[in-house]
């Protein structure tokens, strides 16, 4: 594990001796443009390891991507590493089709401290609700981000993270399953608390979201990373393009189905993703990643 073949991996090629919020920010953003969020190695047999040197082989050598578990973990090595202060927190993701947060933590993430105050980084949530930047941990305050207006509420201890959609002009609109896409104004995305977590407090979820019938994980194949100017994401066969904020306050959303046979084609041209295994592409939930 060396933190120069990480940066040749992000392409990051910036200076990392100054412990400041440019300097996190801008590896961040190397971050997610490079590593795609992704739960592939489910829907190929595969089993995702909770261990930060198969994270990084997987990630860095083979150029993959990853999950919450493993974004964020890594993350955690990278800005350690550099001599940043580094806490993990666990969060639960809202569940939209319940209108409810799950009882246990379910998702990955990171608690920076630095000059004094707070920053949450997370590199590990992907789809359209990417933090593009680190998020000063402040309740109330909007924060403008390239993919929107992200915000912090904060209610007896418990953070919550929440998103103010813009609307979307999608150019084939027959191919779109997505029934609120106009009406949906803000999106909840999850709540935490500051509770420092150790990384065997999620063996238990990394096991569970990847076995579990009903795990969105399970159901749906996703692979997501953000662009320059926006995100591409494949869900089963489903390609959806993103660019953010075309025009005033509307992002332009372009649907393409992929045929079976142009899947891996699609893996490698997409996301640059090349994967050792048959990979079986599916989307049987119907919850909306938008």
């Amino acid at each position: 594990m060396d933190i120069k073949e990480y940066f040749a991996r992000i392409s990051y090629q910036g200076s990392y001796d100054q412990l400041d919020l440019a300097t996190m920010s801008d590896i961040f953003q190397h971050h997610i443009q490079a590593v795609p969020f992704e739960n592939l190695s489910i829907h190929c047999g595969e089993s995702i390891e909770l261990d930060l040197e198969a994270t990084y082989n997987k990630i860095v050598r083979k150029k993959r991507g990853g999950w919450c578990m493993e974004n964020n973990y890594l993350l955690s090595w990278v800005l350690k590493t550099l001599g940043y202060d580094v806490i993990l927190l666990g969060a639960k993701v809202f569940i939209s089709e319940l209108d409810s947060y799950p009882d246990e933590i379910d998702h990955l993430l990171l608690q920076v401290e630095l000059d004094g105050k707070s920053y949450i980084v997370d590199g590990g949530f992907g789809m359209a609700y990417q933090l593009w930047q680190p998020m000063e941990l402040i309740s109330g305050i909007d924060q403008p981000q390239t993919p929107g207006v992200f915000r912090f509420q904060e209610e007896s201890g418990t953070w919550y993270l929440e998103k103010v959609k813009r609307k979307q002009q999608v150019l084939n609109h027959s191919t779109s399953t997505s029934e609120n896409v106009e009406d949906e104004v803000c999106r909840r995305i999850y709540c935490f608390t500051l509770q420092p977590r150790d990384i065997e407090e999620f063996r238990g979820c990394n096991e569970q979201l990847q076995t579990a019938p009903d795990s969105l994980f399970v159901t749906k194949s996703i692979c997501s990373l953000q662009t320059a100017d926006g995100i591409r994401a494949l869900v089963g066969w489903k390609l959806t393009e993103i660019k953010f904020n075309y025009r005033d306050n509307m992002d332009l959303v372009e649907i393409t189905m992929i045929a079976d046979e142009e899947i891996e084609k699609t893996l490698k041209e997409k996301f640059n993703v090349t994967l050792d295994k048959k990979f079986v592409p599916i989307n049987t939930s119907k919850l909306s990643m938008f």
